[in-house]
């Protein structure tokens, strides 16, 4: 299952998200928004216009939005139900 996370550099959120994923083995593919113009739509689009992050996108197109890495661990045992 592919995951991708819209960041950005300056993001603590995203920076502790990140390594709490490493620490569980889950992989992401990050994605800078300030410097990835899709990136940065696809999360205004998932967020009401706004560019927060941490985003979280599934390979299913649902998100998530500064989740904890438990919430990130139910939906992807959602996901392979």
């Amino acid at each position: 299952m592919a995951l991708m996370m819209f960041t950005t550099t300056w993001c603590g959120y995203c920076r502790r998200l990140k390594s709490q994923l490493d620490r569980t083995g889950i992989e992401y593919t990050e994605v800078d928004i300030e410097t990835n113009p899709e990136g940065a739509e696809l999360v205004e689009h998932a967020n009401s216009g706004n560019q927060t992050v941490p985003t979280l996108l599934f390979d299913d197109g649902s998100t998530l939005t500064n989740p904890s890495v438990r919430d990130v661990e139910r939906h992807l045992a959602g996901l392979a139900s």
